[in-house]
């Protein structure tokens, strides 16, 4: 029995494309799952096409989550979870800010986890789901 017909993978030119076996997201049932992102901006490759600082990569890693739930029929204010992971604690004062700039007055579910060794030496990457239409 194949379940596939209920599952449609997302891809936008908007943010950075998938540089594995994964799509940037996965619609179902709903819902649309974003992969992680990193804050590389669309078209861009590698830790050079990485951001300056931590408020910067914040902000570029919520943008290809946005631009990827608007590909999927979805945005920001329709996410109902996010994990945020953060290279070290001691950014997260600043993380915090930039994240409720974007999300404004909506105020999903959240986790905040601390992983020291993000791919290309990111300081940020946010995952996410939200409810599609």
């Amino acid at each position: 029995m194949s379940t596939t017909a209920s599952i449609r993978p997302i891809s936008t030119t908007d943010a950075p494309v998938a540089g594995g076996h994964y799509s940037q997201a996965i619609v179902a049932n709903g819902f649309v799952f974003v992969a992680g992102q990193l804050p590389i901006p669309p078209g861009g490759a590698g830790a050079a096409a990485l951001p300056e600082g931590v408020a910067e990569q914040t902000r570029q890693a919520l943008c290809n989550v946005a631009a990827i739930l608007a590909a999927a029929g979805s945005g920001l204010d329709r996410t109902v979870s996010l994990t945020v992971f953060v290279s070290d604690i001691a950014h997260w004062p600043e993380v915090n800010r930039v994240y409720a700039e974007m999300m404004g007055a909506h105020k999903p579910a959240r986790t905040v986890a601390v992983s020291p060794q993000l791919h290309f030496g990111a300081l940020v990457e946010v995952q996410a789901t939200a409810i599609v239409g």
